[in-house]
């Protein structure tokens, strides 16, 4: 859950509680209420905060672990023009071929 991961990066951080909550610019009690998972749906403007302080993603915070290379280059193929459809075109193609090796 959402709240059980800001704790879980909290702590790995070495940030009490207090800190994380003053160097994010939120209150405490309501980051509190956040890991205890009492409180389950933050803004997003709460989610930027805790995230840039965790230096973290948000979908980090929200997914736990992800591999950012590879969301880049999600992002990246996307800029460039590259379709969802011929992506997974591509994909097939490549397990098919590499089947016939």
């Amino acid at each position: 859950m959402l709240g059980t991961r800001i704790k879980q990066y909290r702590q790995e951080r070495q940030l009490s509680l207090s800190e994380l909550a003053s160097r994010a610019e939120v209150a405490k009690s309501y980051l509190s209420s956040i890991e205890r998972n009492v409180k389950t749906n933050p803004s997003i403007q709460f989610l930027e905060k805790i995230a840039s302080e965790l230096d973290v993603s948000i979908l980090t915070l929200l997914y736990g672990e992800t591999d950012e290379e590879w969301i880049e280059l999600a992002r990246s193929a996307k800029e460039a023009g590259i379709s969802k459809d011929w992506l997974r075109d591509y994909i097939q193609f490549e397990k098919w071929r590499q089947g016939k090796e």
